[in-house]
């Protein structure tokens, strides 16, 4: 069976991204503060380069939201958007992008090919999973499709790297969730961030 990860930073008070979110602040109004573990921060240890290669160990697909994949709402009216990444995007493997409007797929460098799915989330994880194959899936964000990920109890491990921030408000990852479902099963801390990864409950040896 297909091993499905998820790997975000949180703040304290709950949020994966702040308010405001456009094409200037990707990651809305002091969100990038959620990540300076892994972005070149002079004071990231050993525990940091740690979480940063769960982050990037590589998966066979991806599952994103739209909002994720780039600031345009509505109909498609900026066919020249192509992602935050560049032409080569650090996901080397399908994703599959979920959106209210279709889109060609969007073929990039390294083996990452953007696919846009208008069915919802079960068709796109259903997607993922097979294009995955025994190489796993991650569920890369934001908010909504970690929130529909969780409800449709897909994610078999969740890592959480928590920021000592306060963001007042912005994307909250839990709103709406009921039940955890998941058993520590590894930490570790920095000056920035507390990295827990957790697995599903009853998988927590592996």
């Amino acid at each position: 069976m297909t091993d499905t990860t998820c790997h975000m930073s949180i703040s304290l008070d709950g949020f994966v991204a702040g308010p405001d979110q456009s094409r200037e602040n990707p990651l809305g109004i002091g969100g990038v503060e959620l990540h300076r573990w892994h972005i070149g921060d002079p004071r990231a240890v050993d525990a940091d380069a740690t979480a940063s290669s769960w982050l990037g160990r590589p998966r066979g697909a991806y599952v994103m939201g739209r909002n994720m994949f780039g600031p345009i709402r509505g109909e498609w009216d900026d066919e020249e958007w192509r992602g935050w990444w560049g032409e080569e995007p650090p996901y080397h493997a399908p994703v599959f992008v979920l959106s209210h409007f279709a889109h060609e797929p969007i073929e990039m460098q390294g083996g990452t090919t953007f696919h846009f799915v208008t069915d919802g989330f079960d068709a796109a994880y259903a997607a993922a999973v097979e294009a995955a194959g025994d190489q796993g899936v991650d569920i890369a964000g934001g908010a909504s499709v970690v929130r529909q990920a969780l409800q449709a109890g897909v994610i078999d491990e969740l890592t959480l790297d928590i920021a000592p921030v306060l963001l007042g408000s912005g994307e909250r990852l839990f709103d709406g969730i009921d039940e955890f479902g998941f058993t520590p099963v590894e930490v570790l801390h920095s000056p920035l961030a507390t990295h827990v990864r957790y697995r599903r409950d009853g998988e927590a040896g592996r």
